[in-house]
């Protein structure tokens, strides 16, 4: 490299260096004196966003777990893909808002000059469930960059068949576990799952952390997952069902300021950000239109 092309390097990496975080958007939690801060769970040491880089610049395999609704996790994580793809190129971004049906789709559009929104959505049979609004950028982002965005969700026929003979959960959930992942689906359900309903929908939540961690373990590294927070813990989700023979992935979880934090046994990481507006879906869900309850 000549005197140049050095000086032009570093200027960029200075660059990337002062990149400041996006502006929040949620409303709440802004006075909170960690706000933007990362915790390092095993330490107990406070880290600043850039100093988070320094230590995830060299990881594999890394799973940042999302609460779905809340833009500052889906603004946050294109500033983290973008700031890692600074310091080396990504090699996969794997997403839970893809099924493996979508993906023959995702594959034409990598790496192609792409439509505008519209199309986009239509050519990539997007779900409404996920708000084209909050992950719009991020699949942009991973058509254009890493070498693949991949699938990490399950199909809806592979969902019904999981549903109709759901297989029980394997050793590696303890009872606490468990319990907590029966406590989850019932509040997810708001309390009206019946209970001989509720092995299948612990089936269904085993078998996406199962692929999830397949396509993750599988994907060209540095990889690095996206998904809801129970998905990414290390009691529950994806973690339990890694290939000993890997490295343990990493994971990073985005909280809301306010909320409690996980424990080290949870996460490795906790990015505290701004919070939304609390919100009742269940009460949402009983005052729909139809609805007799």
């Amino acid at each position: 490299m000549n005197t140049r092309c050095f000086g032009v390097a570093l200027f960029l990496v200075s660059l990337f260096a002062r990149a400041e975080l996006p502006a929040w958007q949620a409303p709440q939690g802004h006075d909170n004196p960690r706000l933007g801060q990362v915790l390092h769970t095993a330490s107990g040491e406070w880290l600043e966003a850039q100093e988070l880089i320094d230590r995830l610049a060299g990881v594999s395999h890394l799973a940042v777990g999302e609460k779905h609704d809340n833009p500052d996790h889906h603004a946050l994580q294109l500033w983290l893909l973008k700031q890692l793809h600074a310091r080396r190129p990504q090699g996969a971004l794997v997403m839970e808002m893809i099924g493996p049906e979508q993906q023959d789709r995702v594959r034409e559009l990598q790496g192609r000059q792409l439509p505008a929104d519209p199309q986009l959505t239509e050519q990539l049979s997007w779900s409404p469930g996920w708000d084209w609004g909050h992950y719009g950028a991020l699949v942009r982002w991973g058509l254009g960059y890493p070498r693949k965005l991949l699938a990490a969700n399950l199909s809806r026929d592979e969902m019904l068949a999981i549903y109709r003979q759901p297989r029980p959960l394997e050793a590696v959930y303890g009872e606490e576990a468990q319990a907590t992942l029966a406590r989850v689906m019932a509040e997810a359900h708001c309390h009206e799952l019946p209970q001989e309903r509720l092995p299948a929908m612990l089936a269904i939540q085993q078998a996406r952390d199962q692929r999830m961690a397949q396509v993750l373990g599988q994907a060209p590294v540095p990889a690095m997952l996206l998904a809801g927070a129970f998905h990414v813990r290390k009691d529950l989700g994806m973690p339990l069902h890694w290939s000993p023979h890997k490295e343990p992935p990493v994971v990073l979880m985005l909280v809301e300021a306010g909320s409690d934090l996980p424990e080290t046994f949870q996460a490795d990481f906790i990015w505290i950000t701004a919070a939304t507006v609390a919100r009742d879906y269940c009460a949402d869900l009983q005052a729909a239109p139809g609805t007799n309850r």
